[in-house]
């Protein structure tokens, strides 16, 4: 009896190791199946078809509602409302802000024309600005970086230079076509046919919008005398508008260009370089005879500037107009905001170096911002450069 109570308490015992067992042994099998998870996770996100699925499914979701608006309780989504309306209530009043800015151009534009008159007559040689005004503080240091030596010879050079000079020129020559081709924007519109034109352009104005008028800008282009057209003056007004619209007033975010009109240009004979002439041969079905036939027909001109595409009154245009229309406003802005105030930069180049060092600033901080993801993934431990789906710079294409 005592033998059969001792093998009971044996077989009790050893149930209870094989429990403890058990449970050792589920204990192990879940770190080893965390462990096991972790390193697919790894090798998933290490994956570049993966990572790219991943990418495209984020991207998707951009600009999305999150789901939280539609999970708040009706009077909290009453309340976003109210604020919607605060918000359109902004939008009005930040378009009467425009509207005094444009007002504010207006005044001021009378207190620069007296200068910009002054640049026309010096561009134009009508005036000739005295040694005084002539002074330039760059010309001063480049002098006293000049030993007295040079300075004697390159006095002497200059000397002899005038007196070759039977006539000097008069004014500054080709400077609003020098500007033209100096900027990206209107280079790409002069064609070889247009320099000798423009070399005629005298002056560059922008005018506003009396007082109580719609809102517009006109850019009126001054010509001297010449054999291309009779035409003293081409003009090209911009109408604006400075309210939100109704049906988008989220939308608005300042004056915006609704349309422009130009002006005819009265050319002279066999002078129209907005058109070109040519010529196709035609062979007559029956008989057989060919005959010539010439045809006139539209070509690249920085003059189809002042024909721009009519927009109807239900503003349906196709694509081509629309895109036609969309550079034509931006380089009208760009007339009024930065050429015609800053002419003279233009001309240097010293603006176009002021664009390049703005955008030269944003590549920068895109190159600082490359640099730092790289110094993440050197500094991630579980970063290995051999899976790296992205090839090193030197082995993009071009």
């Amino acid at each position: 009896m005592a033998d059969l109570d001792n093998k009971e308490q044996t077989e009790h015992d050893q149930k209870e190791d094989m429990e403890d067992v058990e449970d050792i042994e589920e204990e192990e099998t879940s770190e080893d199946v965390d462990s096991k998870a972790r390193q697919l996770t790894v090798q998933m996100m290490q994956n570049p078809r993966i990572l790219a699925a991943l990418q495209e499914r984020l991207d998707g979701l951009v600009g999305n509602p999150s789901g939280y608006l539609e999970s708040l309780p009706k009077i909290v989504k009453r309340r976003v409302n109210a604020l919607k309306n605060l918000q359109v209530k902004c939008a009005h009043i930040e378009a009467k802000f425009y509207e005094e800015v444009h007002e504010l151009q207006r005044k001021y534009a009378a207190l620069y024309q007296p200068l910009f008159d002054k640049r026309s007559d010096i561009v134009n040689a009508i005036f000739e600005p005295t040694e005084e005004e002539c002074k330039w503080q760059g010309d001063e240091e480049e002098e006293l970086s000049v030993n007295p030596d040079e300075m004697k010879e390159k006095a002497k050079v200059e000397e002899e230079k005038k007196d070759e000079e039977k006539e000097a020129p008069k004014g500054i020559p080709d400077f609003w076509l020098t500007v033209f081709k100096n900027v990206d924007l209107l280079s790409d519109m002069v064609q070889e046919h247009d320099e000798p034109i423009i070399k005629h352009l005298t002056d560059l104005k922008v005018k506003f919008s009396d007082v109580g008028q719609p809102m517009s800008f006109t850019l009126e282009f001054s010509f001297e005398p010449n054999e291309y057209f009779t035409n003293e003056l081409l003009t090209k007004t911009y109408k604006m508008r400075s309210e939100p619209d109704e049906s988008d007033p989220f939308s608005f975010d300042g004056p915006e260009i609704m349309g422009c009109t130009g002006c005819p240009i009265d050319w002279m004979k066999g002078k129209n370089v907005t058109m070109k002439t040519i010529k196709k041969k035609q062979k007559h079905k029956g008989r057989g005879t060919v005959r010539t036939v010439t045809k006139t027909v539209p070509t690249d001109s920085f003059f189809n500037f002042f024909s721009p595409p009519e927009v109807p009154e239900n503003g349906d245009l196709d694509e081509d107009s629309e895109a036609i229309l969309a550079a034509d406003f931006e380089i009208g802005h760009f007339l009024h905001e930065r050429i015609i105030p800053r002419a003279v930069l233009y001309f240097t180049g010293e603006a176009i170096e002021d664009d390049d060092d703005d955008y030269d600033e944003e590549g920068e901080e895109a190159d600082d911002e490359e640099g730092e993801e790289e110094a993440d993934e050197e500094n991630d431990p579980d970063y290995d450069p051999k899976k790296d789906p992205t090839p090193p710079s030197e082995c993009k294409q071009q």
